[in-house]
């Protein structure tokens, strides 16, 4: 099963777009998949400083830094026939909504992430570029989730979500008429328990 970005970059491209492709690096990526799966986080008390500089650097800073490039370059472009010069996609957690015990580091990045697409989609909507923030509500079925995931979930087809999915998920947001665009998206598979 591909990741999430692969399966949307795939998606976009057979739809005739062209697509920039950006991923962190593979350590600090590893480094949250480890975090992520061990302990599921860290009580507040026994965060440090610089683990809530890493959740404000990886999303906020890394959101703020691609999203000032691809707005400069949307600012170039013509309007398409939706009427509009780009989109651009945050994708957010469920952390972008509501922390939860040993959640600290990663709500207060995720929560960021999310005032900063709202700020740029107020911005920028004026301008005819699109700003949509998807909260990724659950779990998704990917390789990775297979080594890790109850059997009884990866065999439950509305316990996961499907990264083909949200992929044309996105599609149907870069697709929308500027008349009815969507700020905010919430994604959840049927069976998530919210």
């Amino acid at each position: 099963m591909p990741s999430t970005g692969a399966a949307t970059a795939r998606i976009f491209a057979k739809a005739g777009y062209n697509v920039a492709l950006v991923a962190r690096n593979a350590d600090s990526l590893e480094k949250l998949a480890e975090e992520i799966q061990g302990t599921g986080g860290e009580p507040f008390l026994e965060l440090t400083a610089e683990e809530i500089q890493e959740s404000v650097n990886t999303n906020i800073i890394a959101a703020f830094a691609f999203a000032r490039e691809a707005i400069t370059l949307f600012k170039g472009l013509e309007l398409d026939d939706k009427g509009k010069r780009g989109t651009l996609l945050f994708t957010g957690a469920t952390a972008s909504l509501r922390g939860n015990t040993t959640t600290s580091a990663i709500a207060a990045g995720k929560f960021g992430v999310r005032a900063l697409s709202q700020s740029l989609a107020k911005e920028f909507g004026k301008e005819n570029i699109h700003v949509a923030h998807a909260i990724i509500d659950g779990g998704i079925l990917t390789g990775r989730a297979r080594s890790y995931v109850p059997q009884e979930k990866l065999e439950n087809p509305d316990a996961l979500l499907n990264p083909e999915s949200i992929g044309n998920s996105y599609l149907y947001l870069v697709n929308q008429d500027r008349s009815a665009w969507t700020w905010e998206l919430d994604l959840r598979p049927a069976h998530e328990k919210w």
